[in-house]
Order: C-alpha cells, then sequence, then structure tokens
C-alpha cells in the first residue's frame, strides 16, 4: 500500500473509530478531518503516532490534542460557514486548519514564533489561505481583528479571560478549558446581553495559557 493511501486510510480509521463512535455526527466536521493530513502536523520522529487516540508532541513543550477533543471542541462552536473566528494557540496548525475549513475566516494567535513560521508554511503550502497569522500574548486575544463570532482555545486558563469575553460578538460563543494547570474542565460560553452564560462538556487537560490574563509564566 502506498503512503498516500495508507495515511488516507488511517484517517478514515481515526474518523469511524475515535470520533464518529463516540456520538460525534456533524458530517462537515468529520469530512474535513478525513481529508486534513494531520502526519503533516506532526514532527517526523512522531509520525506512527500521528492518528492515534492520544495528544502528540510538537515541539517546544506543545502538543497536538487527540483528535477526539479537536472534534469534541470544533463541534462545540456550532459552525455554520459563515463565521470569523479567533484561535488562541496556533501550535502545528492542525486546528487551525480545520477551522480554516470550517469558517470564512480564522485568526490564528501564538506565543511562540518558532511555532507560528511552522504552522503558516505549512497551511500556505496546503492553500490554505483565509487565516491571519498573530505573533504574541493569546490571553489578550486580537482586538485589532475583533469582533469575532467565534473563539476557541487550546490552551487552559484559570478564569476566562476578560479580553476574550470583550472581544466575542453579541450570541457568540467561546470553547476553552478553565481551571488549574493539571485538571480543567472544557468550557462553552454563550454571550447573551453581553455576559457569559456557561456549559460543561467534560475534564480535560491542555497546556496552560500563557500570559497577561493566564498562568504566570
Amino acid at each position: 500500500m502506498g503512503l498516500v493511501n495508507r495515511d488516507l486510510v488511517l484517517r478514515r480509521r481515526m474518523v469511524e473509530e475515535q470520533i464518529r463512535r463516540r456520538g460525534i455526527h456533524d458530517e462537515r466536521l468529520l469530512s474535513v478531518m478525513e481529508e486534513i493530513p494531520r502526519h503533516l502536523f506532526i514532527p517526523e520522529e512522531h509520525h506512527h503516532d500521528a492518528y492515534a487516540d492520544a495528544p502528540v508532541p510538537i515541539g517546544e513543550g506543545q502538543t497536538i490534542s487527540q483528535p477526539y477533543i479537536v472534534a469534541e471542541m470544533t463541534k462545540a462552536l456550532r459552525l455554520s460557514g459563515t463565521e470569523k473566528a479567533l484561535e488562541i494557540g496556533t501550535g502545528s496548525g492542525y486546528q487551525t486548519a480545520i477551522l480554516a475549513r470550517l469558517c470564512r475566516e480564522v485568526v490564528t494567535v501564538e506565543r511562540l514564533p518558532s511555532l507560528l513560521d511552522g504552522a503558516r508554511r505549512l497551511l500556505e503550502e496546503l492553500l490554505i489561505d483565509n487565516v491571519i497569522y498573530v505573533a504574541g500574548d493569546g490571553s489578550l486575544g486580537s482586538p485589532e481583528h475583533a469582533p469575532f463570532d467565534r473563539i476557541l482555545s487550546a490552551a487552559a486558563s484559570p478564569r476566562i479571560p476578560t479580553p476574550w469575553l470583550s472581544q466575542l460578538e453579541e450570541g457568540g460563543i467561546l470553547v476553552l478549558p478553565v481551571g488549574t494547570r493539571s485538571e480543567q474542565e472544557l468550557t462553552r460560553v454563550t454571550k447573551k446581553e453581553g455576559k457569559p452564560f456557561t456549559d460543561f462538556l467534560g475534564g480535560c487537560r491542555f497546556v496552560p495559557l500563557l500570559g497577561e490574563h493566564g498562568f504566570r509564566e
């Protein structure tokens, strides 16, 4: 079996066994996760784990989340395709690529320049051109590009950062892990009349959000 066919088989198996069987049936999302070559977003020495049901290191002390968590967070955003989204924590760019395929526009913020540059190069190679890349403190959001219909954070915060809520459109949705450095609750926030209304989606564990409105380094 050729490498291209092998990777396609692994992606299809990942979607069927790790995502669809766990109750996620958003066909747009499943189709995109089946199309995007996840292994390209992972260092070569970890390619054998690219489609495993587990997070994988990507360098700089960061990880790419397990496929199911990526799907669960994306599903929680309730995307229709017209949204302008803010992503906190570009990482390898895998979640960015999924959001870009499902949204009108994505603004992604990453504090580590090496990760941001690598993600930009890869997404450009994949002809994904509806992404704006921002280097800096993700806890501040991106006020110059606000407001946003959706916000997704790939890093855990001790609380809902106030800049994110202020940059979220009325009726918009924010999905983030909230808790301590070692244990968090995946949280969906809906902005109604300027106030956050939350529901909880289950326990999780993410790298900490470092910055002015996150954890201190």
